[in-house]
């Protein structure tokens, strides 16, 4: 790491901490908000299909069970977290979950 990269990332730490006990009022802060997706059982059975893959490989690939897999395409319950964000990826570029999750 460059000296000027350090001494600008703990010059950004110091800040931080004056912010946090209150000896600095004027602080940019930035807050990520992942956009919520949503995703109805056709979806994940076209991303399913779209792949060409069977029940039990995309559970195989998103690291869940063909029950989950069966009960998303079925309406009866949604995917949380990490499955969600898997099949958010997939829908958008369908390859990418067979290329990085492989």
């Amino acid at each position: 790491m460059k000296a000027s990269l350090f001494k600008e990332m703990m010059a950004g730490f110091d800040e931080a901490v004056k912010h946090r006990r209150g000896q600095k009022a004027r602080v940019r802060v930035s807050r990520f908000s992942p956009a919520v997706v949503v995703l109805k059982p056709k979806d994940i059975r076209k991303i399913r299909t779209t792949l060409g893959l069977s029940q039990s490989d995309f559970a195989r690939y998103l690291g869940t069970s063909v029950a989950c897999v069966r009960s998303w395409e079925q309406g009866m319950r949604r995917p949380q977290s990490a499955a969600l964000r898997l099949l958010a990826i997939a829908k958008k570029r369908p390859a990418a979950l067979l290329q990085f999750v492989a």
